[in-house]
């Protein structure tokens, strides 16, 4: 009879979320693998690896988190993704050797690069003015970093939880509407003075020259008046934004991007 209600006790009484630590609860699997063949010791050890992290009581329950805490994880996410934005277009052939992001031949030129296409005196100070003029956007890049990091700084709590629950551009559509501005103004002069010292301006003036030279004297050539500072600073600002969208995706897609825990717990509530 002791033994009936002692096994109904054992029964009725519920079982306990496990207190013991993760290096615990491991140890006790490995320990009664050892009990088992040495394949299922192998097995029980793997499987209580993979799955503690996710059968754990802690991971059971939804931790509430602050307004604060989710703009503190949407700046660290803003953070991550412009540093990584800024660091792959400022390297040497960030633009140049991204085929996504590459600068090409201005188009509202597209005559005179046809022309210089066909031109074995003209065909290599083209490719050569397409390389330079990318690494003029590559030497401009860094500038973005502080002004980023500006707009990072004042966004609000309400902005955040917007870019939170937003499409899957929000975070870039944020920064590009709030930097865009600032960006293009710090990103010309640095363009224009790249341009000057890879000597892209150089080539492109001495490109343009003979070409409207010939333009002058031949029927359906239109000269060519390009505003090289302005048309370098936009595809470099739509490169660099291009790859900010990048990043975003990443840590929304992708817990291994989600380099901070912080990070994994904001996004794991989109």
């Amino acid at each position: 009879m002791k033994t009936t209600m002692k096994h109904r006790e054992k029964q009725d009484k519920p079982e306990a979320c496990s207190m013991q630590s993760a290096d615990e609860q491991r140890l006790a699997l490995v320990n009664k693998g050892k009990r088992l063949s040495p394949f299922y010791a192998i097995f029980i050890g793997i499987l209580g690896y993979l799955s503690l992290g996710v059968s754990s009581c802690e991971q059971l329950v939804q931790v509430p988190m602050s307004e604060t805490e989710v703009a503190m994880g949407l700046r660290e996410a803003l953070t991550v993704g412009i540093t990584n934005a800024v660091l792959n277009t400022s390297k040497e052939d960030g633009f140049f050797g991204n085929s996504a992001i590459k600068i090409p031949f201005p188009p509202d030129a597209a005559g005179a690069m046809q022309f210089m296409e066909n031109s074995a005196l003209l065909r290599p100070l083209l490719h050569e003015f397409v390389k330079k003029l990318n690494r003029a956007a590559e030497g401009a890049a860094e500038s973005a970093r502080p002004i980023f990091a500006d707009a990072i700084r004042n966004m609000s709590i309400t902005d955040a939880w917007n870019i939170l629950r937003g499409g899957n551009n929000a975070a870039t559509n944020f920064l590009r509407s709030q930097t865009y501005d600032q960006l293009y103004a710090a990103f010309r002069p640095e363009i224009l003075a790249s341009l000057n010292e890879v000597g892209a301006q150089r080539v492109w003036s001495e490109l343009t020259g003979r070409y409207n030279t010939i333009a002058a004297f031949t029927p359906n050539l239109t000269r060519v008046n390009t505003d090289l500072a302005h048309y370098a600073t936009t595809k470099a600002l739509d490169g660099l934004f291009t790859m900010v969208a990048q990043e975003e995706q990443k840590i929304r897609q992708d817990p291994v991007a989600r380099v901070t825990e912080l990070l994994r717990r904001v996004f794991a509530r989109q």
